[in-house]
């Protein structure tokens, strides 16, 4: 009776120790997460776009704990996203030649994709460009969180009529 006792506690205690850490490693980057631009911070490259594109919830490899869902605007030096992510650590974004919305896509083309920054916010975010990434040699935006391996999101964009 005593071993089953201290094997319930044990169990117990571990459960509650483990869901703690679980909910701890969700938590932390909205905690730690800075305030999301506004909507007029980004409007300078919305306005000066030359791609756009949408990222969507539907895609193969995204699920309840892994999306995102909004438009981004590409323009000659930054990236700019109206929308929502699913709040995780240490996401990335990627500009790939091919579309990707699986993680063994994304595995199977990561050497011919350019990691144009990071994503610390969750609600709109604009990344810069670096001088050396042209986004017309690419056609897919990608949010990988480089932490887990783990797809969020992505989305094709196109040329914006002038």
């Amino acid at each position: 009776m005593k071993k089953r006792y201290l094997l319930a506690l044990l169990f117990s205690h571990l459960f509650v120790a483990g869901g703690g850490f679980i909910m701890g490693i969700y938590l932390l980057p909205i905690m730690t997460a800075p305030t999301a631009p506004q909507l007029s911070v980004l409007e300078s490259t919305i306005q000066s776009r030359e791609f756009s594109g949408q990222f969507s919830r539907e895609r193969a490899d995204s699920d309840l704990l892994h999306w995102g869902e909004g438009e981004f605007s590409i323009s000659a030096d930054s990236i700019a996203f109206v929308g929502s992510l699913a709040p995780g650590p240490d996401y990335r974004l990627y500009l790939s030649p091919k579309f990707v919305d699986t993680e063994s896509d994304f595995n199977r083309l990561k050497s011919s994709m350019v990691q144009v920054g990071a994503v610390n916010t969750f609600d709109n975010f604009i990344v810069t460009i670096p001088d050396d990434v042209a986004p017309s040699n690419y056609s897919t935006l990608v949010v990988w969180c480089e932490s887990f391996g783990q797809f969020i999101t992505s989305g094709t964009y196109e040329t914006v009529a002038q």
